[in-house]
């Protein structure tokens, strides 16, 4: 099994995660997405992937890109331990969860959309930053009030799930930017947790081959 990776990118670091809860063997192929005008920009990625980004991972002849996609696949085909609820009620609120993160917030910050927002609409770094941080701000205030309702130790109850998959990669990313994150004591509380098991470690970013 192979992921083709970037150290920093939250859609590769949630499929780490999924990948290293599963105790799962597989081979971490770099793409650097600022190298030599971004690797996945080149053929041999492009032929694999299409899209133009990462994650990318090879199960045998499965192909598969999308994190949460690929996620889901991992959990079917290696079903334990489990990253979404057997109750459809719970299951959906799994799901909910995770695209709240991965659908509505995530790509605001994915590079060639930022870098979109520099090259076209005569931003500079600062109002880039601080666009990033205003709708961080808006998806997290929901997100404290709903982990409010639905967490324990994790996003929903006590039992790590697809939701804390996307978590703890979006809040690095937060993170990263210099988000103010003082109005987020569910998140953090949530985070601190997660990120003190071993399959969170070993996904961190700066835990990987290619990290900078």
């Amino acid at each position: 099994m192979t992921l083709y990776s970037y150290w920093r990118s939250s859609a590769a670091y949630r499929v780490r995660i999924a990948l290293n809860w599963k105790r799962l063997d597989y081979h971490t192929q770099p793409v650097h997405l600022l190298r030599d005008g971004g690797e996945q920009h080149q053929t041999w990625y492009r032929d694999l992937n299409p899209s133009e980004l990462v994650p990318t991972l090879c199960d045998g002849d499965v192909v598969l890109n999308q994190s949460l996609a690929i996620v889901e696949y991992l959990d079917e085909r290696y079903p334990s331990p489990n990253l979404l609820p057997r109750h459809a009620k719970e299951r959906a609120l799994v799901r909910a969860l995770a695209l709240d993160i991965s659908a509505d917030l995530h790509p605001l910050n994915n590079l060639r959309v930022l870098n979109y927002l520099t090259e076209h609409f005569a931003g500079d770094k600062h109002s880039k930053v601080e666009w990033y941080r205003h709708w961080v701000a808006v998806s997290f205030t929901a997100l404290e009030q709903r982990l409010n309702q639905l967490g324990g130790q994790c996003c929903v109850g006590d039992e790590v799930t697809l939701a804390d998959v996307c978590l703890v990669p979006q809040v690095y990313n937060a993170e990263r930017f210099a988000c103010p994150m003082d109005n987020y004591p569910k998140i953090r509380e949530i985070c601190q947790y997660l990120e003190t098991l071993p399959a969170f470690e070993l996904a961190n970013p700066h835990a990987q081959v290619d990290a900078d």
